[in-house]
């Protein structure tokens, strides 16, 4: 069975946990944002009026890109005169920017123009051109406007005439993945293979023989943008190819390494290419990387990325708790990597580790009131971690509005069966929200309601106009949380076929039709994997799709001394007021006169500045179960 995520024009999110934090993007984050770009010079930079001490930073075309992009995804859902002409201005700077030849970037056609593509390992040129074009293919499928296309299109034609394998073209690619995977799109949007061709170049590319970046050094004569490392981290570039996924070609790649952000990115665009060029060799090593990763090097809030030193990997099972990194972008990249690897595989287990992500490594980067970021995420703070307004390098707040407002597009895929072409629709996440779709002449509405996170229930009404009924095939995620999953329809059961963890259900489905799904869930102990050393004594408290944490605002001893008990269940209280909105509790008792609080690890940080742990030591009776 082909898929591809259902297009965000096609569907709608009503739910009663995201709405709100995806109105909160449109009417806080987008104009903070916007705010941001202007107060620190970004639009400056793309004016050609730049008059500041200093030049541009190298990054802030990137952030452009995003901004767009989650801003056209709110197009996708309906119509927005002010955003729409938001949009459009910035679309008239790019244009002004960009040079006859099709080159765009504020940087160095600001600074040094005659530098260009002359320092490509620091200097993330063909990274910002990537969500350039993310942004733009966005833009043309929530409006039908393509200006902003035709402008990309001309840079990526002038990236293609620059950079392959032919003689007098660079033989290279960027330092920071991303604009593989957006060529992918690209592609994908116009039918043109040469954006295809191009992506697979430089996947395929990185990591050769003899390396690039050396290349690039030597014919340089001296070091890049960030000399020998990056500020704030201690990689010597030079030396440190693991850091860009540049040791090695892909497929002699056997751990993912480095840069926990660019990897994702990377990894993204490895699934891309196994599903465009149908290459089972090429996803057999994204496979092994995704079980590497997964399994040795994640927390367990989804989160990436060990050490802040490379913001990236370090060891297997190096994990620690109040040092972790664990970037928003990072976590972001796992989603986009897993959403596409469900699609690879047909396998539900992806988005069990891109659902825990998202609720908790990546929710937690944003303030409940939306106007305060984490660029890293710790699972243990001694309370001097807190939220920034904005960052030197702000990829994080413009990458969480995009994949919000992008929702859509991972609660379900669309396809089709290989064998009879029936229509088939899977959900990958419960969230409510409906879905419309054609299929037989017919136009098909699929209602979905969702209690999650907080109970595991949901519905599904279908509403049918041109047939009185339609067969389509409904693949429904069996999450790794449920205790167990039932469907009825009234009082009767449902049957369906349990497979690669979907429950899939094909019938013929007739106007009205509903089925009522039950996932039920407690709360649990999770230990981590013995080879854990910061974990090593410890659980953590999960129920459904949230992993909690421990706050020292509603607890009254310090944290490392609070075991948590088994004798005393853990008990669930719903509809608490928070500054993140009415969540669910959970309470122990661990004497008669002291209680054990925890709340959503998404929700901490947003009350008195404190001590917060997820790990929490155990109880000598304790009993969890082993988590990833």
């Amino acid at each position: 069975m082909s898929a591809r995520p259902a297009p965000l024009t096609q569907v709608r999110i009503d739910d009663a946990f995201w709405t709100p934090r995806i109105q909160q993007v449109r009417e806080v984050m987008l104009p903070h944002m916007l705010a941001q770009f202007g107060s620190v010079g970004h639009l400056e930079a793309l004016s050609g009026t730049w008059s500041r001490e200093g030049s541009p930073h190298i990054f802030w075309d990137s952030d452009i890109g995003k901004w767009i992009e989650a801003a056209s995804n709110v197009l996708a859902t309906g119509p927005d005169a002010a955003l729409a002409a938001q949009i459009e201005e910035l679309v008239d700077l790019l244009e002004g920017a960009q040079q006859p030849d099709g080159y765009l970037n504020s940087f160095f056609t600001t600074t040094a123009p005659e530098l260009r593509f002359t320092d490509l390992r620091d200097s993330h040129e063909l990274y910002c051109a990537g969500h350039l074009i993310e942004g733009a293919v966005a833009y043309a499928q929530a409006t039908g406007r393509e200006r902003l296309l035709g402008i990309v299109i001309r840079y990526a034609d002038l990236i293609g005439r620059t950079f392959g394998p032919d003689e007098g073209q660079i033989r290279g690619y960027d330092g920071h993945q991303e604009i593989e995977l957006a060529l992918v799109k690209l592609w994908r949007h116009t039918g043109e293979h040469r954006f295809l061709d191009l992506a697979r170049f430089f996947v395929d590319e990185r990591g050769a023989e003899p390396s690039f970046f050396d290349l690039e050094v030597a014919a340089r004569g001296g070091p890049g943008h960030f000399g020998l490392g990056f500020p704030g981290t201690k990689t010597e570039l030079e030396t440190n190819h693991e850091y860009f996924q540049s040791h090695a070609p892909i497929r002699q790649q056997t751990a993912v390494v480095g840069h926990a952000v660019r990897a994702m990115y990377f990894l993204s665009a490895v699934a891309d290419l196994a599903l465009a060029d149908r290459d089972e060799s090429l996803a057999a090593v994204n496979r092994e990387l995704w079980e590497t990763v997964t399994s040795r090097r994640m927390y367990v809030t989804g989160g990436l990325g060990s050490s802040a030193e490379n913001e990236g990997f370090t060891s297997d099972f190096d994990l620690p708790n109040l040092t972790s990194y664990a970037e928003t972008c990072a976590a972001i990249g796992l989603v986009l990597w897993a959403e596409r690897n469900a699609r690879l595989d047909l396998d539900s287990g992806y988005f069990d580790i891109a659902e825990r992500a998202l609720y908790n490594a990546v929710l937690a980067g944003v303030s409940a009131d939306g106007s305060d970021f984490f660029y890293d995420n710790p699972l243990a703070s001694d309370g001097s971690r807190v939220r920034s307004s904005w960052f030197g390098v702000a990829c994080c707040p413009p990458n969480l509005a995009r994949l919000l407002t992008s929702l859509g597009g991972f609660v379900y895929s669309v396809g089709n069966a290989d064998a009879d072409g029936v229509e088939v629709i899977t959900v990958n996440l419960f969230v409510g929200s409906s879905l419309r779709f054609e299929s037989g002449g017919a136009s098909v509405e699929l209602r979905q309601r969702s209690e999650l996170p907080w109970e595991g229930r949901a519905s599904f009404e279908v509403r049918i106009e041109g047939a009185d009924a339609l067969d389509f095939e409904l693949r429904l995620r069996v999450p790794d949380w449920a205790d167990e999953l039932q469907i009825s329809a009234g009082a009767a059961p449902v049957p369906f076929e349990l497979r690669c963890g979907h429950a899939i259900i094909r019938r013929r489905f007739s106007d009205g039709d509903r089925l009522e799904v039950h996932v039920p869930f407690a709360a649990r102990l999770e230990r981590a994997d013995p080879r854990v050393e910061a974990a090593a004594g410890r659980v953590a408290i999960v129920r459904g799709p949230l992993v909690y944490a421990a706050e020292a605002t509603d607890n009254v001893h310090p944290l490392d001394d609070v075991p948590v008990p088994m004798a005393s269940p853990l008990e669930a209280h719903d509809g608490r007021v928070h500054p993140s909105g009415p969540v669910t509790i959970l309470t122990a008792d661990l004497d008669a006169d002291t209680t054990l609080t925890l709340v959503p690890y998404f929700s901490w940080g947003n009350r008195a500045p404190g001590e917060m742990r997820v790990w929490l030591p155990a109880s000598s009776s304790s009993s969890a179960r082993r988590t990833r």
